[in-house]
């Protein structure tokens, strides 16, 4: 029998699936972890506690499971991207990892920007970015000094799992494109960028790409694991690009969008492609030889989470006796209401934004409110704004030549119907559903599975193992009602720019 193995390293937890060479997943476990939060704006975790869950999520699949160690052919792992790990001389962990949410960092990519300057951009496709991996090494060597020269190897959160299954010090090219160290266009790390920082080469782990066998399972993590030793572990990939393979984004015109707490717009490219703005990032495909372009808008689920927390008590109650999800209480509403809201448009930057504004100080609007108004006015106004901000990223990305003829749908704001058919409307193409919901830990899987010769490429795996379910197909009509109120929404943040920046100073 060959198996083959997924290891998705997320924020609130980490989960194991366990899949046949058909994409079918066998079983799976989840097992969470604390966030720590040591003062106001910071995020960290320890180390510890996602090695111990991999430990217990891997025993548990293939207990649940029945399958033998040497059924597993290969092992794949995903992780959240840009996390900080650092560890000495014998491989102990020096401090908790910094995240992908910290927002520490200012005041380094501030540096790293007035030191590289345009470099930057074009040598690692991306700005400097407080969630990037850059900054935090020269946050940790300014404020704590000993620390950093105890330091002899910089991992990434999932190559810290790589290091305890393989003791290799490892990486590869799509989680790397996110440190702001990536020579993304030539897939190796940038001297230049390295020495312009004063960092040292040899801290970072061996590239490889994301099908390669980087290692093998040690005798001590099999007996940890339960996994056989000498299982190949490839190098995976960072979580989206692990997304992307298990969603099958490894051909031109394909991209997949996220509706999760964040908004992510993936699309697959067969050559370097760089928006010089900076406005959406650039990195390193999970497939050899390929780039993906990703935008990333940090409200999209949370702004209809926000208000249902916020101003639907009576729905919510009423959702629990009736034994529905509130949300699909709060979609019938927003049927109910015309496109663009009778006339009331959202802005969702209950966070800020990052793609493709580029600027913290943003904050959330309702425009055209009055008296008129439902509550299934505001939901409606709410998805739909949400879905304008991912026009808008999509209007970038059509903007640098990058093709977007299919278009999948992920997260939980993908499971509703009306939500996809609102993406498809505002993108003119058809949207559609993945059969399996399985995601970044399928990615991987299908990553180990090309590393271990049961596929010959990334492309034919995704071909094997993931299949499509729901399509939606764009309505014409609707698209043509939507885009006045598009670009009504496009023209806002510019005329309140100053005003937000004003209110953030008071």
């Amino acid at each position: 029998m060959e198996l083959l193995l997924g290891i998705d390293l997320g924020t609130s937890g980490t989960k194991t699936v366990l899949f046949d060479p058909t994409g079918k997943p066998l079983a799976s476990c989840t097992v969470e972890y604390p966030l720590y939060q040591p003062q106001n704006g910071w995020a960290e975790q320890d180390p510890q506690d996602w090695w111990n869950a991999v430990q217990e999520t891997v025993r548990a699949v293939l207990a649940k499971s029945g399958a033998k160690a040497e059924d597993v052919k290969g092992v794949g792992i995903s992780g959240q991207m840009h996390g900080l790990v650092m560890l000495d001389g014998d491989g102990k962990v020096l401090r908790k990892s910094i995240l992908w949410c910290d927002g520490r960092t200012g005041k380094q990519c501030d540096e790293i920007t007035s030191i590289l300057q345009e470099k930057l951009i074009a040598i690692t496709a991306n700005p400097a970015l407080t969630g990037f991996t850059a900054g935090k090494i020269l946050w940790v060597r300014e404020n704590e000094p000993d620390l950093y020269d105890k330091c002899r190897h910089i991992l990434l959160p999932k190559d810290y799992i790589r290091y305890k299954l393989t003791g290799e010090f490892a990486t590869e090219v799509s989680d790397a494109s996110g440190m702001n160290l990536l020579d993304v266009p030539n897939r190796c790390w940038s001297d230049e960028v390295l020495s312009a920082l004063g960092i040292d080469k040899s801290l970072l782990g061996r590239m490889y790409e994301s099908c390669e066998v980087t290692g093998v399972v040690s005798q001590a993590a099999a007996e940890a694991t339960g996994l056989a030793a000498g299982t190949p572990v490839v190098g995976g990939a960072g979580d989206n690009a692990a997304a992307a393979v298990g969603t099958a984004v490894v051909e031109t015109g394909r991209a997949f969008t996220t509706l999760g707490t964040s908004g992510v717009i993936f699309a697959h490219a067969d050559s370097v492609t760089i928006d010089p703005k900076g406005r959406v990032h650039t990195f390193c495909s999970a497939v050899p030889g390929k780039w993906t372009v990703m935008s990333c808008t940090l409200s999209a689920g949370l702004s209809l989470q926000w208000f249902r927390n916020q101003f639907c008590g009576p729905e919510r109650e009423t959702a629990a006796n009736i034994g529905k999800d509130v949300y699909e209480l709060l979609t019938a509403a927003a049927e109910r209401s015309p496109i663009g809201s009778n006339r009331l448009i959202w802005l969702p930057y209950l966070m800020g934004e990052r793609s493709p504004l580029l600027d913290s100080d943003a904050r959330a609007a309702f425009i055209g409110l009055s008296a008129m108004h439902t509550k299934g006015d505001m939901v409606r106004a709410v998805m739909e704004g949400v879905t304008y901000s991912q026009r808008q990223n999509l209007d970038v990305f059509r903007e640098m030549g990058v093709p977007i003829l299919d278009m999948a749908a992920c997260g939980g704001g993908a499971k509703s119907p009306f939500w996809r058919k609102l993406l498809a409307d505002l993108y003119g193409c058809p949207v559609k559903t993945i059969a399996s919901d399985q995601g970044p830990a399928l990615g991987v899987a299908i990553l180990a599975g090309v590393g271990a010769g049961i596929y010959k490429s990334v492309e034919e795996g995704c071909r094997v193992a993931v299949q499509t379910g729901a399509v939606q197909q764009p309505d014409a009509a609707a698209g043509k009602a939507y885009e006045p109120f598009y670009q009504l929404y496009c023209q806002l943040y510019p005329a309140l720019k100053d005003s937000f920046h004003k209110l953030a100073a008071l």
